[in-house]
C-alpha cells in the first residue's frame, strides 16, 4: 500500500510538469512516467480484485457467524417454558397473529398456547430461535422497538419486510438488512429474483390540489 501511494503521488507529480505530455514522448519510447502509470494501473486493478474477493470472504464468513450466534441463543432461550416464551414475544409488541405467523403455527393454535396448552417441540423451538433472532438484532444492530421494526419495508419500491423474509425462513437476509452491509433492493432480488415486475403497478399515489392524496394512472 505504501509503495503504491508513492507511485500514485510520482505519476500526479509528473503529469504537472512542463514538457511531460507530448514533446519528449514518442511512439516508440514509453517515459517514466508513462512506465509508473502503467504500474500503478496494474497495482491498483490487482488490488480492487483483492478487495473483491475479501469482501465476498468477509461476507459469508459474517452470515455463517450470524448461523452460528443464532443457533447457540436458540438453544439458550428454549430452555424456558412456553409460557414464558409466548410472553416474552408479546412484550417485544408482536401482534398474536404475527407471531402466528413468524413461528408458523395458526393464530387458534397461539391462543390454546395463552390458555396454558403445551406446544410442540418444534413450536417451542421456533418461538425461542424468534426471541433469539430479536436479541442479536437488537444487541448487535441497536435496533428500537423490534416488532415495528420488522414491519419497515425494506425498500419503497416494494412492500417485502423483514417480517416476510422470516416468515419464509429467510433470517439471513432478515440479519444483513439489520446489519446495513447490503444494499435492501439487493436483498430483494435474492428473495424474489422478479419483485421489480411482481410489485410493478400502473398507478400512483400523488397529492391533489386540495391537499388530499388520491390514485391516478402513471404517465
Amino acid at each position: 500500500m505504501a509503495d503504491t501511494a508513492v507511485r500514485n503521488a510520482a505519476v500526479a507529480d509528473a503529469f504537472t510538469k512542463p514538457g511531460t505530455a507530448g514533446s519528449s514522448i514518442t511512439n516508440s519510447t514509453l517515459t517514466d512516467t508513462q512506465l509508473m502509470a502503467s504500474r500503478l494501473t496494474e497495482d491498483v486493478g490487482g488490488g480492487r480484485n483483492e478487495v473483491r474477493v475479501l469482501h465476498e470472504q468477509y461476507d459469508d464468513l459474517h452470515q455463517r457467524s450470524h448461523e452460528v450466534e443464532w443457533r447457540a441463543a436458540t438453544a439458550a432461550r428454549v430452555k424456558s417454558s412456553t409460557a414464558t416464551l409466548l410472553s416474552d414475544v408479546s412484550e417485544l409488541g408482536f401482534a398474536w397473529r404475527d407471531i402466528a405467523r413468524l413461528v408458523g403455527v395458526s393464530v387458534p393454535a397461539v391462543q390454546k398456547w395463552r390458555k396454558g396448552e403445551k406446544a410442540s417441540g418444534d413450536s417451542r423451538k421456533r418461538l425461542a430461535s424468534l426471541l433469539a433472532a430479536c436479541d442479536i438484532i437488537t444487541d448487535h444492530y441497536m435496533v428500537e422497538e423490534i416488532a415495528s421494526w420488522f414491519e419497515v419495508p425494506l425498500s419503497s419500491s416494494a412492500p417485502v419486510t423483514p417480517l416476510d423474509l422470516y416468515a419464509e425462513d429467510r433470517a439471513d437476509l432478515v440479519f444483513e438488512f439489520a446489519s446495513g452491509h447490503t444494499d435492501p433492493e439487493a436483498l430483494l432480488t435474492q428473495f424474489l429474483p422478479d419483485w421489480r415486475e411482481h410489485y410493478r403497478s400502473d398507478f400512483e399515489v400523488f397529492e391533489a390540489s386540495d391537499g388530499r392524496y388520491s390514485i391516478r394512472v402513471k404517465d
